[in-house]
């Protein structure tokens, strides 16, 4: 059915059918998550997770939701009205993706038919022209709020085609793990009525929430019809474009990115998922039409955001009103939104940026965001959801949808669903190749086999990342051969948080990077942010990378006016933070001098095993009558970001007054 597995999943990571002719692609290829296998103590229990916990938990949660029960509704299986909220189908179609992945690494008989029985359902309530929306096939007289009164009327908000952008994705994923038709053959019935619908002189709209542009590059992957990637570029031409005589018209607004055009667009504004999708679908289509307009504006607007509104955890989206970016150097900390899903489209879209220009600086806020803005969004059991992710908690602010403790599911579960997907891609961002170079962009314990110019080559990485800097890389090619092999030299290990100057570390780095091929040390030849080592290439050669784990004190830039003053901690990709739990029950009465010495200590008892970071640090205390200030010295306990949440509510900061004028003194 295909070559191999490739170019599905994010863009995706398996093969398009030899059937579909190509216009172009990313001159960068990823190395297919079917053949990279995690093997080390830190991602491979929490792909594990996801897999026997989280994806069962999920689909539960959709069947005790309703969220299934629209789908036999809608089919006429049962009678019915209605429930949740309007793009509630597309929470199915992000599990059943997830599931997708699963199925095509780890063979489930069980979940296979628990699939096929929901995609009949699906089926059962897909209209006969291929119209796919529950609410408004239950009930069409009375859809749900927001869905607008008739087909497409309302696209501002609506969801239509947001929903089933996520089921071209599922549809996708299930037919090239498992080979059946079932799934693909409803998204292509839908896809060729939006086709039908949408387009110069047909219909005009833009989609309110975007997302369809990703799955039908992802279709068109697959099946070969130009339609499908012509209709994602239309919804991204006519977004921010004034058509006169349009049945529905839409406003511009900077919320819904519809303000300009996309080419125009220069900064991130708006609602921080809808506009990440929408610059990872520009990336999808200029990978293949090699439309360097809209690689230029998405270069623009990664700099917006990199430099100017983006989290030390790598979170994005500032303000909890409309879940948006904020002004430039708006990063409040009790109050900031950063919602996972947000967390998940910055790693979609940094992968994507990579893949089209090969810097590593795309892979540094990646794994920024993938191990502390992504993963504070999932407990360690797999059962419970961050959706706001702060960088600070009073143990009472719960804003929306909650950021003092996780939740078990949420009424808008967007999060949760978009986990399930995410987490097995994993895999699939560690290898790259590009003709005769191999890109080692994560460190993760892993073995993968990759074909280098026609040579099948066993790669075997191990490492306790990110708690140590050491890797080793076994390399076992079949034959003798030649390539390049490029080892990503993350900013942290070289002085460099991010790139721009939104953080910088208040002292240099001091300690070197340092490699050996077969234990002879080899030259740092670097490029775009890559060691490169040339070299003809024999079963039994090895590799050892060392990335220096200082522990660094990062300060803000000056304009950044909530950490004014304050310091926080990170070693290697981890942002720490501290607790109450282990700080005597406060944190914000807490300083932290740029003198502090701070040392660490692997904890094996604590959450799984982590390594905290330890501090002698004044702690300020006012008496019972409030006369007199004391001070005492504390042993501070700080705990990566991801692990905050786990032992209770109470207070968690991440970023800590350098002077007394900034503490907030606490009572005895």
């Amino acid at each position: 059915m295909m070559k191999s597995f490739f170019w599905v999943m994010i863009l995706g990571f398996f093969s398009v059918p030899a059937s579909a002719q190509q216009i172009g692609d990313y001159p960068i290829i990823p190395v297919p998550f079917t053949n990279v296998m995690i093997t080390d103590n830190f991602w491979k229990p929490r792909l594990e997770t996801n897999r026997t916990v989280t994806i069962p938990y999920d689909f539960k949660k959709c069947e005790e939701t309703g969220r299934i029960q629209n789908f036999e509704i809608a089919a006429g299986m049962k009678p019915g009205a209605f429930q949740g909220i309007r793009f509630d189908d597309s929470d199915v179609f992000k599990i059943m993706e997830g599931a997708a992945y699963s199925l095509a690494i780890h063979p489930d008989t069980a979940l296979e038919a628990y699939m096929d029985d929901l995609i009949a359902k699906i089926a059962g309530a897909q209209e006969e022209d291929g119209y796919l929306y529950t609410n408004r096939t239950i009930d069409p007289q009375n859809p749900a709020r927001d869905a607008g009164k008739e087909r497409w009327s309302y696209l501002d908000q609506s969801h239509e085609l947001y929903n089933v952008g996520h089921m071209y994705e599922a549809a996708v994923a299930h037919y090239l793990a498992t080979g059946k038709r079932s799934f693909l053959d409803v998204a292509i019935k839908n896809a060729d009525l939006i086709v039908n619908t949408f387009g110069p002189d047909k219909q005009y709209g833009v989609p309110g929430h975007q997302e369809i542009e990703i799955g039908l590059v992802k279709l068109y992957r697959v099946t070969g019809n130009e339609q499908y990637l012509a209709t994602a570029k239309y919804f991204l031409d006519t977004r921010g474009r004034k058509v006169e005589n349009a049945k529905y018209p839409q406003q511009r607004n900077a919320y819904l990115q519809s303000h300009l055009p996309v080419i125009e667009q220069d900064e991130a504004v708006g609602h921080a998922v809808r506009a990440i999708y929408m610059y990872s679908g520009m990336a999808d289509v200029a990978a293949i039409t090699g439309d360097k307009t809209y690689i230029a504006a998405i270069e623009k607007i990664w700099e917006d955001v990199v430099y100017r509104k983006l989290y030390i955890t790598g979170g994005v989206g500032a303000r909890h009103d409309g879940e948006a970016f904020g002004s430039a150097y708006e990063l409040p900390n009790l109050t900031a939104y950063n919602e996972t899903c947000a967390a998940i489209a910055n790693c979609l879209w940094n992968y994507r940026m990579f893949l089209l220009k090969g810097d590593s600086k795309y892979f540094d806020v990646l794994e920024r965001t993938l191990y502390n803005g992504f993963l504070s969004g999932i407990a360690i059991t797999g059962d419970s959801f961050f959706y706001p992710n702060p960088l600070a908690c009073d143990g009472n602010y719960a804003f929306n949808q909650g950021a003092k403790t996780r939740k078990e599911w949420f009424d808008c579960s967007c999060c949760p669903s978009n986990i399930v997907r995410f987490l097995p891609s994993l895999p699939g961002y560690v290898y790259a190749t590009k003709d005769d170079e191999v890109f080692v962009n994560l460190f993760i314990g892993s073995e993968a086999d990759i074909d280098v110019n026609g040579t099948k080559v066993h790669f075997t990485q191990t490492t306790s990342y990110p708690w140590e800097g050491t890797v080793k890389i076994k390399i076992d090619p079949d034959d003798l051969v030649d390539f390049k092999l490029r080892l990503r030299i993350p900013g942290w290990a070289v002085g460099k948080p991010v790139p721009g100057d939104l953080y910088t570390y208040y002292e240099p780095q001091n300690k070197k990077v340092s490699a050996s091929v077969n234990g002879t040390a080899v030259p740092l030849n670097m490029e775009d942010g890559y060691l490169n080592i040339m070299r003809k290439w024999q079963k039994g050669d090895e590799v050892v990378l060392n990335l220096p784990m200082k522990i660094n004190l990062v300060v803000s830039n000056e304009k950044v006016i909530e950490n004014k003053g304050r310091l926080a901690m990170e070693r290697g990709p981890l942002v720490y933070c501290a607790e109450g739990i282990d700080n005597r029950g406060h944190v914000f009465n807490l300083l932290l001098p740029e003198y502090a010495p701070v040392t660490v200590q692997w904890r094996s008892d604590l959450l799984g095993g982590l390594n905290t970071l330890k501090a002698k640090v004044p702690a300020f205390r006012v008496n019972d009558t409030g006369e007199e200030i004391k001070t005492r010295s504390h042993n501070t306990i700080a705990i990566p970001y991801y692990a905050w949440s786990h032992r209770g509510i109470g207070e968690m900061n991440v970023w800590f007054p350098m002077r007394a004028n900034s503490v907030k003194i606490e009572a005895e």
